[in-house]
């Protein structure tokens, strides 16, 4: 399978086109202690990721015993929000990809992330410039989150891709049920902290996984 045959790539974000692990962890930790809890492993944290920050702290407190408070929510977020890029960066190579991969393809981003948070780490990080501002998707936005596939159709359709031409490229659970739910090409990165402990012997003879970010220029 050649890269060439797809005409428009999309993205996840955390876990693929950058490590935003410590802070997510940080964050998350940082409430833990303030609810009297103690503080949980930065891999462990990371396994939790993926299905939206709602979900991240029901796990984080879930993990720990103890009740969640109501606003649990609300101040994980503003805790992650005064530490956006304290530790986050690109996975080594993604500039260079997409620098490439913006020749051949358009390229878009699919994230359960709040998309202000999306757009401000993809602007800190000189990331942004890659993708039009339609072509970035949020989890708090019009569509409902992965796993379901409607982000992802909805940027095939605004590319006027079909689904048969597009790529997914993520690093989780969360993104391949996502692009199987789609009928839609995975690519899965064996680098992010959402790979961990994914069930390999459930991928098809399509599905494809690359282990630096530069693989993907040739699949």
């Amino acid at each position: 399978m050649s890269v060439e045959r797809f005409r428009l790539i999309v993205f996840d974000l955390d876990g693929t086109l950058i490590d935003s692990r410590r802070d997510i962890a940080d964050a998350a930790n940082a409430l833990l202690v303030e609810c009297g809890a103690e503080r949980l492993p930065e891999d462990r944290l990371g396994r939790m990721v993926g299905d939206g920050a709602a979900t991240l702290v029901a796990r984080a407190f879930e993990a720990r015993g103890i009740e969640r408070p109501p606003d649990a929510l609300q101040r994980f977020l503003a805790i992650y929000d005064r530490h956006l890029l304290d530790y986050t960066r690109p996975y080594p190579g993604i500039p260079a990809v997409l620098d490439g991969l913006g020749l051949r393809a358009k390229l878009a981003v699919l994230t359960n992330k709040p998309i202000a948070s999306t757009r401000r780490i993809l602007a800190g990080l000189d990331l942004a410039r890659h993708f039009h501002e339609d072509a970035v998707i949020g989890g708090d936005g019009p569509f409902p989150r992965k796993p379901n596939p409607a982000g992802l159709r909805y940027l095939a359709d605004a590319a006027c891709v079909s689904l048969e031409s597009a790529l997914f490229v993520g690093d989780s659970v969360t993104d391949w049920r996502t692009a199987r739910a789609a009928s839609m090409t995975v690519c899965l990165a064996r680098y992010g902290f959402g790979f961990d402990g994914f069930p390999i012997e459930e991928l098809g003879p399509e599905d494809r996984t690359i282990g630096a970010p530069a693989d993907i220029l040739d699949l």
